[in-house]
């Protein structure tokens, strides 16, 4: 599911003439959104629905009433109606969003996929100048990106409704462990034939879904692929804020200090995330100039975390 033009968590407003006692457009698309993530998918498609057919010619409604439709897939010849929405969204926005998207994940499954994706990827190569050379390693990895992303809305749904602890939360994260486990050796038969990915080759997209697999794969394989990914950040294939991610990654899955500052950890007695410990406050802004990055203060303000380094 996206929202149009802007990030995924933001909800612009689009209006349009009411039809007679009919609310604006803006307001069904935020009830259809707000279903959608609550998990309601039967709702938002009615929702979705009555929205196309109202404003036939908005990409976001169209996509998202597809990702609804994917999701949804117990009704027979549900995945019909799933591709000839996302079809008429591509047409009205080629974007490279539904190979990537978890909400698609049913819908890949179906026999129709192939020919969606090869009919988008064409689409794209058109539209930007052939970004997908390598286009069967390009797929692979748009593939493993939207695993990646798999569950985390219905982990989210879950988290709200019966808490972190639940066990419906606790089979939800096994499910992504082991989705995890599958994606990082599929990654590392990749990378071992094709070698590490390059934007010039597979496109932005799907040189970032090998980075997100590495960075959630287990210890070993983060340390392994870290001297690749800096150089791929010297050769500004990545931004230096991956490394700078993955580098603390590896130093808090070993239960030691972290030398950017890019992880924070939730305190149970405040009820917030805080920052986890660093290797020393007195360099991190330092260290991180290195790379380019801004001061801790400024990046940890984002999350609305307080931090005032020690002076040397």
């Amino acid at each position: 599911m996206k929202s149009p033009i802007f990030f995924l968590i933001i909800f612009p407003a689009f209006f349009c003439k009411n039809v007679f006692s009919q609310p604006d457009a803006s307001t069904q698309r935020n009830k259809a959104d707000s279903l959608m993530n609550e998990g309601n998918i039967p709702e938002a498609i009615v929702q979705y629905k009555r929205l196309y057919s109202l404003n036939p010619k908005d990409k976001s409604i169209a996509y998202n009433y597809a990702c609804a439709l994917s999701i949804d897939n117990s009704v027979i010849k549900q995945f019909d109606s799933c591709f000839k929405y996302l079809n008429i969204a591509i047409e009205l926005d080629t974007s490279v969003i539904a190979l990537t998207d978890p909400d698609l994940i049913p819908a890949r499954e179906d026999e129709k996929w192939d020919v969606f994706e090869n009919r988008l990827i064409s689409m794209l190569n058109i539209k930007y100048n052939n970004p997908y050379k390598d286009i069967e390693y390009a797929k692979a990895l748009l593939k493993l990106g939207a695993y990646d992303q798999a569950y985390f809305n219905e982990i989210g749904i879950v988290f709200r409704k019966f808490g972190m602890r639940s066990s419906v939360a606790s089979a939800l994260w096994r499910l992504k462990f082991m989705i995890q486990e599958k994606n990082q050796k599929e990654l590392e038969q990749l990378v071992e034939a094709k070698g590490w990915p390059k934007i010039g080759e597979v496109g932005s997209e799907a040189a970032m879904a090998a980075y997100l697999v590495a960075i959630h794969s287990n210890d070993g394989s983060q340390k392994k692929y870290l001297p690749v990914i800096r150089q791929r950040c010297e050769e500004n294939e990545l931004p230096w804020q991956r490394y700078a991610n993955i580098y603390d990654r590896c130093l808090f899955n070993e239960n030691k200090p972290q030398k950017y500052g890019t992880h924070t950890r939730y305190n149970d007695l405040t009820k917030s995330e805080e920052l986890y410990p660093l290797e020393d406050e007195t360099k991190v802004d330092e260290w991180r100039k290195e790379l380019g990055l801004e001061p801790l203060a400024e990046y940890l303000a984002r999350f609305n975390i307080k931090f005032q380094p020690k002076q040397k």
